[in-house]
């Protein structure tokens, strides 16, 4: 069992939520139940899995989660770009939110490989 507050992997997703809850306080109110429900939905699912699957027993398990979060990661990428094209994400915001997003799923893909080498 890990501390998932000591991951950078989490420490990262955990951020980049907080953005997405930011960026997202400015979408039109006809998308609360819509595109703001799944945007932040998705982003909240990315560091909520990295933390149950240290609360798992053993590296398979974590891994299985991280993979869940990398799932979580893609779709809040398109979420994102879905935001942008829609006009209710700028360019900056979104340019910001999808790097931070690339970062995490870099970070995801080099951790599951750790986890894997060791087995």
């Amino acid at each position: 069992m890990r501390n998932f507050k000591e991951l950078k992997v989490w420490e990262k997703a955990h951020h980049l939520t907080l953005g997405v809850y930011k960026a997202s306080q400015s979408f039109p109110r006809d998308e609360i139940y819509g595109l703001t429900s799944q945007i932040r939905r998705s982003s909240v699912s990315v560091p909520a899995n990295i933390a149950e699957g240290c609360g798992r027993d053993g590296d398979a398990e974590l891994a299985r989660f991280l993979q869940i979060a990398m799932g979580s990661a893609s779709e809040l990428d398109y979420h994102l770009l879905l935001a942008h094209d829609l006009n209710l994400l700028n360019s900056s915001d979104y340019g910001q939110l999808a790097s931070e997003v690339g970062e995490v799923k870099r970070m995801l893909i080099s951790f599951i490989q750790k986890l894997k080498a060791g087995r």
